[in-house]
């Protein structure tokens, strides 16, 4: 038996129905009295900051809500998120492509845009050991105002699977890959089993041109 494919998986709108895991967090952080009136104004700062260097992407660069807050205590609550909330939205269809992968010897991979501190416990918990994932910037175990090191978005998303590619010695030409938004185009395009899981209308129409898998209904 060969050594099976990569399976590089999206995490919000693919893996996850509903509300992103982002909106779901900020959502957790409020509840809990975290998210105050200079995370804000520092979410604020870096919108007017980089908004000429990245247009309308700064929207989802924009992770400086966290700026002083110490990266164990919100790591927690991102877990807290997780077991709480989060594993209850996994689609049970996404849940049993993951089985069969797994049969064939497949390694899943969960590639995502999504926070690393969310990403990570979750990938624990169904069993995924690779993980790319926004990786914020950190000064003295608190995290920073600035830019994301790692923010695998769009064609964002392509180095870090060639990354996980040489991680895992499979290659990303021979690849599945799992997707829900124009945004995972790039990525579905560099793969030999592009999947539109659930997709937006874009993407939606991409797929039928170019034939590819569409996983959606009940």
């Amino acid at each position: 038996m060969g050594k099976g494919r990569l399976v590089l998986l999206d995490l919000d709108g693919t893996l996850l129905a509903g509300p992103s895991s982002e909106q779901l967090f900020i959502l957790h952080l409020l509840r809990n009295g975290v998210l105050d009136a200079r995370r804000i104004a520092a979410a604020t700062a870096f919108l007017l900051r980089h908004a000429r260097r990245y247009g309308l992407e700064v929207w989802k660069k924009d992770k400086a809500y966290l700026t002083g807050l110490e990266v164990a205590r919100v790591a927690a609550m991102a877990e807290d998120l997780v077991r709480g909330t989060l594993l209850s939205r996994i689609r049970p269809r996404m849940r049993a492509r993951m089985d069969a992968h797994r049969a064939a010897g497949d390694t899943p991979a969960l590639l995502t845009g999504s926070l690393e501190i969310i990403a990570r416990p979750l990938a624990r918990a169904l069993g995924i050991r690779h993980v790319r994932a926004t990786r914020c910037a950190v000064a003295g175990g608190r995290f920073a105002a600035d830019p994301p090191l790692c923010h695998p978005h769009d064609t964002g998303k392509l180095p870090p699977a060639r990354e996980l590619a040489a991680e895992t010695g499979l290659p990303l030409e021979e690849a599945a890959a799992y997707g829900d938004s124009v945004h995972d185009i790039p990525l579905l395009e560099a793969v030999a089993h592009p999947v539109a899981v659930y997709p937006g209308p874009g993407l939606a129409r991409t797929a039928r041109r170019r034939g590819w898998e569409i996983l959606d209904g009940p």
